[in-house]
């Protein structure tokens, strides 16, 4: 965006970092959560997508909306913080929606570090 960057945009992808976490804890719970009902795995993930994807947008949107007056009349202090943000924000929210799920499916699929039972497994098990 032709602008440095120096410590305040460097101070933006640090928060960044902490708003993206963020996401990635609520859908990461909400994964847990359906994995707790029992739910399929091929089930669960998609859900979660759908279900956490208004609350993940709402936060995107209005942090995005509320950064552009700051970045075109904010002046040169404040443009490298909101366009590393406004960018960040718009890319990683895309990114984490999608890759998330394929990383916890992957997880659980094939490296087989998480341990997916659903109700009809606990019920075989029993």
């Amino acid at each position: 965006m032709g602008t440095p960057f120096g410590f305040m945009a460097f101070l933006g992808v640090a928060s960044l970092i902490g708003v993206i976490v963020s996401h990635v804890i609520v859908l990461f719970d909400f994964i847990e959560e359906m994995h707790e009902k029992g739910e399929p795995l091929e089930r669960a993930l998609p859900d979660a997508g759908i279900e956490r994807i208004r609350p993940v947008m709402i936060t995107v949107a209005a942090t995005i909306l509320a950064l552009f007056p700051l970045a075109l009349e904010g002046g040169p202090l404040w443009k490298p913080l909101c366009y590393a943000q406004i960018g960040g924000l718009a890319v990683a929210t895309f990114i984490t929606l999608l890759l998330v799920p394929v990383f916890y499916s992957i997880f659980v699929l094939d490296l087989k570090w998480i341990k997916w039972e659903t109700t009809e497994d606990r019920q075989r098990l029993s």
